[in-house]
């Protein structure tokens, strides 16, 4: 057996976040055997260990990182670039590639990772239960619902209520959440109807909103690619002429435990009304890039406090699963490091509802992530 060095090293990198507080651009982490010995700014450890060798770890030390939004189960599609409704097309063509094989795939890039938590987006029920029964990473499994038919909300939602409560029951390390898919392609009764059913049975809600621009003008005038994809699926929809995100407002369903996914095509109006529900939002950067969807405005989610957490999105539409890509992506962009090391971590956390980890003094170093 190799014996431990218990000599101490001082860990630095460009940003030290240990999941709480403010992260720190001149910090460290003493290190000594196996453990996390003590925190702090690295002059100041510098001092009190002056014979400890300093070794820098790359960009970033943090705890475990979240994937807070991802499609599992489209883990076998191929890498699309190209247009928002172009993409849903592709989806929807791969739908025999989908299932329980194609979330095992993702499930284990995930364990790959080294991720502390995920949030994913379940369309079948086979997944769904394959999930509860065998992940071994903390998360929340939102099953997803469409309808976007409002006659048909009532037979959609009473099909949907029984097999929630059925999963809710068989809980473990991963949770149940609910994820009325998005805007257009969930009608306004079943959405009201998701959403308050989840409120008053404590399901997590996720949202995916304010995408692209094809989603703005379907609600603005009923125009673009998207409306002519959604007409044969909805065929009395009339634009209300609001965005995406006044249209859940005006319906009441915005709140503290709504998730939203994206944010990219909004505005201050819109950013303000997340600021004012309590929501969280989780971004999804080369997702964006890759399906035309415009420039995630951090600036403005920062100025009202809006708290935002990062995720991948699939495999068809990110290269990988490796949410801590998603931060380096950006950290060459102008986007705060710190900004992006904490989305990364506790606040992706907090968008799943679970508790966030953090490095303390004794914490193993194997919960110490560096990248």
């Amino acid at each position: 057996m190799n014996a431990i060095n218990l000599e101490p090293e001082i860990w630095t990198a460009e940003v030290v976040y240990t999941g709480f507080g403010t992260p720190m651009l001149d910090g460290g982490l003493v290190v000594v055997g196996e453990h996390v010995a003590a925190i702090g700014g690295l002059e100041e450890l510098r001092q009190t260990y002056p014979s400890a060798n300093i070794i820098h770890r790359g960009k970033a030390l943090t705890p475990p990182v979240v994937n807070a939004h991802t499609h599992l189960d489209l883990s076998k599609l191929s890498l699309y670039r190209g247009s928002y409704t172009g993409f849903i097309k592709q989806v929807i063509a791969g739908g025999a590639e989908r299932g329980i094989d194609a979330a095992r795939m993702g499930l284990n890039e995930l364990e790959v990772l080294r991720v502390g938590a995920f949030g994913d987006i379940v369309a079948r029920d086979e997944v769904m239960d394959f999930l509860l029964e065998h992940s071994p990473l903390p998360g929340v499994l939102y099953r997803e619902v469409l309808g976007s038919n409002p006659d048909q909300a009532d037979e959609i939602f009473n099909s949907v209520k029984p097999k929630f409560l059925a999963w809710k029951r068989r809980e473990g390390r991963a949770k149940v959440g609910i994820s009325p898919h998005t805007a257009h392609t969930v009608s306004a009764p079943l959405m009201k109807k998701l959403v308050e059913f989840a409120g008053l049975e404590d399901f997590p809600v996720q949202i995916h909103i304010a995408e692209s621009p094809e989603e703005t003008s379907y609600f603005r005038d009923n125009s673009g690619p998207l409306a002519e994809f959604m007409a044969p699926f909805n065929p009395s929809w009339r634009g209300p002429g609001i965005s995406p995100v006044e249209y859940l407002a005006d319906l009441g369903l915005l709140g503290p435990h709504i998730t939203l996914v994206h944010g990219v095509q909004v505005d201050e109006n819109d950013v303000q009304i997340i600021a004012q529900a309590g929501c969280k939002l989780i971004s999804c950067p080369r997702s964006n890039e890759g399906l035309e969807c415009g420039i995630f405005p951090w600036s403005l989610y920062g100025k009202h406090n809006v708290e935002v957490a990062l995720g991948t999105d699939s495999s068809g539409s990110s290269p990988d699963l490796d949410v801590r890509k998603e931060a380096l992506f950006l950290w060459d962009k102008g986007i705060d490091p710190r900004v992006l090391v904490r989305a990364a971590t506790r606040s992706g956390y907090r968008a799943l509802g679970l508790e966030a980890v953090r490095i303390t003094r004794g914490t193993p170093i194997s919960q110490v992530q560096s990248w």
